[in-house]
């Protein structure tokens, strides 16, 4: 009879996950969380009296829906796509794909204002061709909505990359069958592939929609601190203002650290009841 692994070789082992999680996460959380209840709690008080907040909060949780819900319907479409190929062409176009994912945002966004800014190539080709305004055109870029088209260049490899394995491992001749009964490849699609890939995408377009909250150097670099009234810039023109209300900034910063926090828990608890109801459907 085989024993299992002594209880405290496992703790040994655990110590230095731990000890990361708590000097690098923990201890800083907890530090902030003290900040931000100095007074009694009257930073939380004053953030909220803000309407500059509740604006911010607002323009964040569209530009985070906005751009989740472009990047799983195109990364979707990627990773369906790949999916069908050969492993030797999968994994070369997979390199491309996560190629965004190098980049910092202040690349990200020198790269779209070379693109699509007032004299990016492509303006400057739409204005040769069809002629188009290369000023108006190019406020999209420094607009929310432009925002939400930027962040989704570097969200779509997050999405594709948790979609394919699904979709790689997803028995065809599921679709086939169906077909075959009369179903059209819609149809078949819709009743056949989409639940069972729709616990993953949930748990993709809530991850990408985190990220989309606490990112800030992308749209830092693009529009300014000033120009786009979002919560990751608000607390970054905090943070530099040597003068800060530090209660008020660490309260700004729990508010966005829980607002990304309760989006990929609803992911997940989502995703497993999904996942329980199917299997047990099955």
């Amino acid at each position: 009879m085989r024993h299992g692994t002594p209880p405290s070789l496992l703790a040994a082992l655990a110590v230095p996950g731990a000890a990361c999680l708590s000097l690098f996460f923990l201890l800083p959380l907890g530090i902030v969380a003290a900040e931000s209840l100095a007074g009694g709690g009257a930073g939380y008080a004053r953030l909220a009296a803000r309407a500059e907040f509740w604006t911010g909060l607002r323009n964040t949780l569209a530009l985070g829906v906005t751009s989740g819900l472009v990047s799983v319907a195109v990364g979707f479409a990627v990773a369906l796509h790949l999916s069908r190929m050969t492993e030797a062409r999968r994994t070369a176009l997979l390199l491309l794909v996560s190629l965004p994912l190098t980049f910092s945002g202040l690349i990200v966004a020198f790269g779209f204002i070379l693109a699509w800014g007032r004299a990016g190539f492509f303006t400057l080709s739409l204005q040769a061709l069809f002629g188009v305004d290369p000023a108006s055109f190019a406020r999209f870029v420094y607009s929310p909505q432009g925002l939400a088209f930027v962040y989704a260049y570097f969200l779509i490899p997050r999405v594709v990359m948790l979609l394919l394995p699904v979709l790689v491992n997803f028995d065809r001749a599921q679709l086939a069958a169906a077909e075959s009964l009369g179903a059209t490849r819609l149809r078949a699609l819709a009743a056949i592939l989409l639940p069972q890939v729709a616990p993953s995408a949930l748990v993709a377009f809530c991850l990408v929609v985190a990220v989309a909250f606490g990112a800030y150097g992308t749209a830092l670099a693009l529009v300014g601190s000033g120009q786009a009234n979002i919560l990751p810039l608000q607390l970054f023109t905090m943070v530099s203002d040597a003068g800060a209300d530090w209660p008020e900034t660490a309260a700004l910063a729990l508010v966005l650290t829980a607002l990304c926090s309760v989006v990929m828990a609803a992911g997940e608890i989502a995703s497993t009841r999904r996942e329980a109801a199917h299997a047990s459907g099955a």
